[in-house]
């Protein structure tokens, strides 16, 4: 890690060429995954963490660590689960050290500009009240649109579960939106 120039950290992976086809295509394969993978994860754990900063480390540490086991994680059935769950535990595990307080902020891309199309800041404000479990499963299924069996095994928990947090996040964030003025 080092410092970036947004004032946060960032990792970098210093990929080395190899004799070894198969590592070349390991390699290209793991550049794919993270060129189409990164940004949609980086924008679920800012909505589920609430900070972009520690959003973007959690992700970059969670890709490095992706890319150090590949030949074991590009394997599994879901492998931008298994970084969203290292990166979420990484964020966790991180706060909780540093005795960070989580606070909510405006979700920045890569060279610190809103989204382009933000989202309703109500909308921000009531998914950002939502109690840690059911904001996490609410932004996997509605924000990287993924499915209930997809979610279950990047959050290692069973489909009825899943559907339990979800049907209760999606009530309490219709409350939170009803009360908002």
């Amino acid at each position: 890690m080092r410092p970036s120039a947004r004032g946060g950290t960032e990792a970098r992976v210093t990929l080395k060429a190899a004799p070894e086809v198969g590592t070349v295509t390991r390699t290209a394969r793991f550049e794919g995954f993270y060129r189409s993978e990164r940004p949609g994860l980086y924008r679920a754990l800012a909505l589920t963490l609430g900070d972009p900063d520690l959003a973007a480390e959690a992700v970059d540490e969670a890709m490095a660590r992706a890319y150090q086991r590949w030949r074991r994680v590009c394997g599994y059935d879901n492998p931008a689960g298994w970084v969203y769950r290292v990166g979420l535990n990484w964020a966790i595990s991180r706060s909780r050290k540093r005795g960070r307080v989580v606070t909510v902020a405006a979700v920045h891309d890569e060279r610190g500009c809103t989204d382009p199309a933000p989202p309703d800041d109500d909308l921000t404000a009531a998914v950002a009240a939502l109690p840690d479990k059911q904001r996490q499963v609410v932004v996997l299924r509605y924000h990287l649109d993924w499915s209930i069996d997809k979610i279950g095994a990047a959050l290692a928990l069973p489909a009825g579960t899943v559907k339990s947090r979800l049907h209760r996040g999606l009530a309490a964030l219709r409350e939170n939106l009803e009360s908002m003025p």
